[in-house]
């Protein structure tokens, strides 16, 4: 099966590659601190602390990493810092299982009484519109129907961007253009779904700071239209983050979370960037699974989040 046994070995490389940059720039760091030291002592523990968090994987997981191998070394006394690339690994893994979240291997629907509805939420620029296209193509390519709804009625290119991408991939979007009511859209999204017999309705949502209190008040509104026809909908809330950003995606999704009810997250442009540790750091302090990385420009690099996949990519030669 191979070293990810259910992944393939295209999305290995596409995830091994678009994780390149974080890892060298991890690593390098991690030789420095180690460097002419041959056990793992506090100052090593002290310089590794300082890597991690440089890398984006956030100081509350960083105080659980470092306390779990604080813990480790008093147990055997003595630990070689050659050890600590074995161990690093062991311990972070450990620590993104704790939430008990199942690994998914594949894109899948979970079955429902009528359409499934995902609301998706972010703010502007973190690649929400892309997410749901790409999400659109992998849904279809399982022979899903599925229908679009253009509900970022604040913003033109986010219309457009979105009905640009339901002509790529051949599914209808429901939109009513620029400055209209989101709810109006979301409920003639749900209708033309139900009456259409379709499977999964993704609704796209405006972009907005996520410190406006309007935000909270223009997703509840959504949120209650949606449940006019189907009481258990939106079956998901999305929650788009931009990888490349680091620390500031914890921010978004702080204070996304205390908006709305998030119930995944996707962390796109993880490619081209330094800062793939603040997936680690997301998954650990958010009780909410990370069900997508993005990792490329092209549909295919829109992955399902495979934690193990995920370190083991992380920690190859």
């Amino acid at each position: 099966m191979g070293l990810f046994n259910v992944f393939s070995k295209k999305k290995k490389e596409n995830l091994v590659k678009s994780l390149e940059k974080s890892k060298e720039s991890f690593f390098n760091k991690l030789s420095k601190a180690v460097i002419g030291k041959s056990s793992i002592d506090e100052a090593v523990l002290d310089d590794l602390e300082e890597v991690l968090i440089n890398s984006d994987v956030g100081i509350d997981t960083t105080l659980k990493i470092i306390g779990k191998i604080e813990m480790r070394v008093a147990k055997d006394k003595y630990v070689s810092t050659s050890e600590l690339n074995k161990i690093l690994r062991d311990e972070i893994a450990g620590l993104l299982t704790e939430n008990n979240t199942t690994d998914l291997d594949s894109f899948k629907v979970p079955v429902v009484k009528g359409p499934f509805v995902i609301l998706v939420v972010g703010v502007n620029g973190v690649g929400k519109t892309t997410t749901i296209g790409k999400l659109a193509a992998q849904f279809k390519a399982l022979d899903k129907k599925v229908i679009l709804g253009a509900a970022d009625t604040f913003r033109a290119a986010a219309v457009d961007q979105l009905i640009l991408w339901s002509e790529k991939v051949k599914v209808p979007v429901v939109s009513k253009g620029m400055n209209t009511d989101p709810a109006a859209v979301a409920f003639e999204a749900v209708k033309k779904a139900k009456e259409e017999g379709a499977d999964i309705v993704i609704i796209d949502t405006a972009g907005r700071l996520h410190t406006k209190v309007n935000l909270m008040n223009e997703l509840s509104k959504i949120k209650n239209v949606i449940k006019k026809f189907i009481p258990d909908a939106p079956h998901e809330v999305l929650l788009v983050l931009d990888g490349s950003t680091g620390q500031n995606a914890f921010v978004q999704a702080t204070e996304f979370t205390k908006a709305t009810e998030v119930s995944a997250l996707a962390v796109t442009k993880l490619d081209g960037t330094a800062k793939g540790g603040v997936v680690i750091g997301i998954s650990d302090q958010f009780k909410i699974p990370v069900k997508y990385i993005g990792v490329g420009e092209g549909i295919e690099h829109l992955q399902v989040f495979n934690k193990k996949a995920f370190v083991d990519a992380f920690f190859e030669k």
